[in-house]
């Protein structure tokens, strides 16, 4: 076979049949996530959205999420309960603490970094997920700090 008839011949069956090389559509299935032992949002976004096997939770500040109130607390006060906002939130999506891969840490000051830490070192083993922690020139409520969170179901 000559390699003009080769060309054709599968030119040919490309056309008769579904293309060789046409790549396969996956489907994103998303779920919102809803807690009531975490504080509503306070705008037009999801505590949490699961979709293709992980939770992609929204950021949580220092809101009592019985009361509705903000915490007004020290650093560490404020982490913990950011951090237990965070923890109901995954549980709710069908994952946890443990199954974290990411975290960004939000500070409206980095000299608490230290203190934030210590907290957040309560909440997290080794393998410790992945993080990025930033300071920020403000936060909603003017809070002290908010996290958000990647993890897998």
């Amino acid at each position: 076979m000559k390699r003009r008839d080769a060309l054709v011949s599968v030119g040919c069956l490309a056309v008769a049949g579904p293309p060789l090389f046409a790549a396969k559509r996956r489907t994103t299935m998303q779920k919102e996530v809803h807690s009531d032992k975490a504080p509503k949002a306070i705008g037009p976004y999801s505590q949490a959205i699961v979709a293709n096997g992980f939770v992609f939770a929204s950021g949580q500040i220092a809101i009592d999420p019985v009361t509705g109130n903000l915490v007004k607390g020290d650093i560490e006060e404020q982490t913990r309960l950011v951090l237990n906002n965070l923890k109901n939130v995954l549980e709710e999506a069908g994952s946890s603490m443990s199954r974290v891969v990411k975290c960004t840490v939000f500070l409206d000051d980095l000299d608490n970094y230290a203190k934030m830490n210590a907290v957040y070192a309560e909440f997290f083993k080794s393998p410790y997920p992945a993080r990025a922690a930033v300071e920020v020139a403000r936060l909603p409520r003017d809070v002290q700090i908010e996290i958000e969170a990647i993890a897998v179901l």
